[in-house]
């Protein structure tokens, strides 16, 4: 093995694209475990600082338009200069935002570290979803579901580990998730350097675009309503993580713990919707299942405000099954549709996610 290549260079091409997958899987955890931080401290933030609503809002308006505006810029332009280093760097910026949101003694300085937090995530999420596909071997669907499949576990995850971790041992504590931006920061070194030499060893080579025989105003319409789609849903999603908790302390006096609880339910089910949805939409094709996801939602969501604890657990539960099950193939879908743009889509559709 060549000096600096690495876990990954001294495996078979197969063998380390499978790590390769797996890592920025393993990574889209860790980041969406430390940006979901930020929703699930609201009860501490607003106690600790007195903050109202309005000022909660603004955390996660900045926090979202960070990311959403940043993603698909970001994305272009490492479709036209790929930049394999940047994953790391992205990284980077979530270990200063959650540095800033354990240590930060004004609402300014939270302000700036949920802007970091959103910088990082603008970062890796193209790049991620690049390096994916380049690694699948013709699976896109399957890829991107494992690669999607780590970042709604992380989001998933991180209210439990806030409510077990973060509420009883107070803010300061946040600070210890910096060692999971460590960790990913390592491991995304070792596939930023796996995407290096896979551009290396792939110069020159010309990858044949599959047409899709619509026009670019067809295409272009069609790229335009599923954003929109997409980010109706998610504008449902931010809702429901900003403010769910607090509803479930007011109208059913539950504890910050245990409304984290109930909200890790509905995140870990959106972890669920993602994977399945990909099987779904290979039998019944795309639209369907994205129409179904973004309609589907509405009887579940009108009963929501007049059922009892045990039946909010549920309908939420059937909520985000069925929220998330669309994402993959609707990012594989415009992928094709927009072949040899995939950061630009990827960005795109991940910051309307965040948006």
């Amino acid at each position: 093995m060549a000096a600096g290549d690495g876990v990954i260079g001294s495996e078979s091409p197969e063998r380390a694209a499978y790590l390769v997958i797996t890592g920025v899987s393993l990574c889209h955890f860790l980041n969406d475990v430390m940006q979901s931080l930020l929703a699930a401290i609201y009860p501490l933030l607003r106690d600790e600082f007195s903050l109202d609503f309005w000022q909660i809002g603004l955390l996660t308006l900045v926090f979202q338009v960070t990311a959403s505006l940043l993603q698909p810029l970001i994305g272009l332009y490492t479709d036209k200069r790929p930049v394999p280093q940047s994953l790391p760097v992205g990284m980077g910026s979530t270990l200063c935002g959650i540095l800033l949101l354990a240590t930060a003694s004004s609402y300014p300085m939270l302000l700036l570290g949920a802007s970091l937090i959103g910088v990082g995530s603008a970062v890796f999420h193209p790049e991620a979803s690049r390096v994916a596909r380049l690694a699948s071997g013709g699976k896109y669907g399957a890829a991107q579901s494992f690669f999607q499949v780590g970042g709604n576990a992380g989001s998933a995850t991180g209210p439990l580990l806030a409510a077990f971790i973060v509420v009883p041992l107070g803010r300061p504590s946040i600070a210890w998730f910096a060692l999971g931006a460590l960790l990913g920061m390592a491991i995304l070194s070792q596939v930023g350097a796996w995407y290096g030499r896979y551009r290396k060893a792939n110069k020159g080579r010309v990858v044949p675009l599959i047409a899709t025989g619509l026009s670019k105003r067809r295409v272009t319409m069609a790229i335009a309503v599923l954003a929109v789609l997409v980010a109706t849903k998610n504008f449902y999603t931010a809702g429901i993580t900003s403010y769910y908790t607090f509803f479930l302390i007011e109208r059913f006096g539950l504890t910050t713990q245990e409304s984290q609880i109930m909200l890790f339910l509905f995140l870990g089910a959106m972890a669920v919707g993602v994977v399945i949805g990909g099987p779904i939409g290979d039998r019944l094709g795309p639209l369907v299942v994205i129409w179904v996801s973004i309609l589907g939602v509405l009887p579940f969501t009108l009963a929501l405000p007049y059922v009892d604890l045990f039946w909010t657990g549920v309908l939420s539960v059937c909520i985000g099954v069925i929220l998330a099950s669309a994402f993959p193939a609707i990012i594989v879908y415009a992928q094709e549709l927009v072949p040899g743009r995939v950061g630009m889509i990827a960005g795109l559709f991940f910051g309307f996610a965040f948006g």
